[in-house]
């Protein structure tokens, strides 16, 4: 068996999708790498009724990876006395992490206390790089460093699941991990009629009780959408991202309002989390994409994987829009899985 085998997904360019971001506006067409195929369409549906809206307006809320590490007291009251010492030592302890990379820059540290057990939650701006290995790295001195001033606590582990490191949670969806981003876009009733098929009204009823409803009843955490994922997968592929990030990358919110005769319609994303260089960027397919989408420039230091994150939440808005408003009407989702799939085989 050959060690260095590759698997196949098939890849498309959707779009343009124009985006209003911090950089400024500018259009891509976006790759999504997906067996899925009726992806495409839908999110190109998205991407022209927000096109002709004047675009999508995305914001990047917060930025830092995490890393939580896990250590042990003897009993109760001396872990929370040692919480009380390593709060007066933050600006120690960012030192320490700070000293494994040039481009780690500590923002928060957060503390929980379970029985003698001290959870720290390390988080940190890590440039254009997704920052796993670089937060991980920074956190793994931090717990030496602990450790060695308080001899008296035991080491547990460097990853202690407060992190939380692909899977879904409270702490990351109130938290944010990676890049927090909110993509929003106002549609003219005339768009909604006339591209999507649908009434702004038809949305936000459908984004009540589907998503917000329908996910509390699921008893969802921290998230209410239709399919995030979805979008997440396909360019996470398709640009060389950790694709297991996913899993906490499909929480968030979709909201959807009518103002005035228009729709308000945008995507809240906790934990989008990308990078530009790193391990799968440097792939002959993938390196391409990220040039496509404009995010290999000389820039400053985080500023492409800032970039990427916008165009991912931007694409999440544009296929998240698209599905709502085809269930807006009865057999229509169904009609169009089963037209696309069977005309691609």
């Amino acid at each position: 068996m050959d060690q260095n085998a590759y698997t196949n997904v098939p890849l498309r360019y959707v779009g343009p999708i124009t985006i209003n971001g911090h950089g400024g506006s500018f259009r891509v067409r976006v790759p999504l790498a997906t067996f899925e195929v009726p992806l495409w369409p839908s999110v190109s549906r998205g991407a022209q009724a927000s096109t002709k809206s004047g675009g999508i307006t995305t914001t990047i809320v917060h930025d830092a990876m995490a890393r939580s590490i896990v250590f042990e007291a003897e009993s109760c009251q001396r872990a929370a006395d040692v919480i009380n010492l390593l709060r007066e030592k933050k600006s120690e302890i960012f030192a320490v992490a700070e000293s494994t990379s040039r481009y780690l820059k500590c923002t928060e540290i957060n503390f929980r206390l379970v029985g003698s057990c001290i959870y720290a939650r390390l988080s940190g701006f890590t440039g254009d790089a997704s920052g796993h290995n670089m937060i991980t790295k920074g956190a793994d001195a931090v717990l030496k460093f602990i450790c060695t001033h308080y001899p008296d606590l035991s080491h547990i582990s460097v990853s202690g699941n407060y992190c939380a490191d692909k899977k879904v949670s409270s702490v990351n969806a109130i938290l944010g991990r990676g890049k927090s981003v909110v993509a929003e876009a106002v549609l003219s009733r005339e768009i909604c009629e006339r591209v999507l098929k649908t009434t702004p009204e038809a949305i936000v009823k459908l984004n009540e009780k589907k998503n917000l409803i329908g996910s509390l009843i699921n008893g969802g955490v921290q998230s209410a959408n239709a399919h995030f994922a979805n979008m997440l997968l396909a360019i996470y592929l398709a640009t060389g991202q950790d694709a297991a990030n996913i899993v906490e990358g499909s929480q968030g919110i979709t909201q959807a309002e009518v103002r005035g005769d228009n729709l308000y319609f945008s995507v809240t994303l906790p934990n989008v989390i990308v990078g530009t260089v790193g391990s799968g960027k440097d792939l002959e397919g993938t390196k391409m994409a990220l040039e496509s989408l404009g995010c290999l420039e000389n820039r400053e230091c985080g500023e492409n994987s800032r970039r990427l994150a916008e165009i991912v939440a931007a694409t999440v808005l544009c296929g998240e829009l698209s599905l709502l408003a085809a269930q807006t009407k009865p057999g229509e989702l169904v009609r169009a899985h089963v037209n696309i799939e069977r005309r691609n085989k």
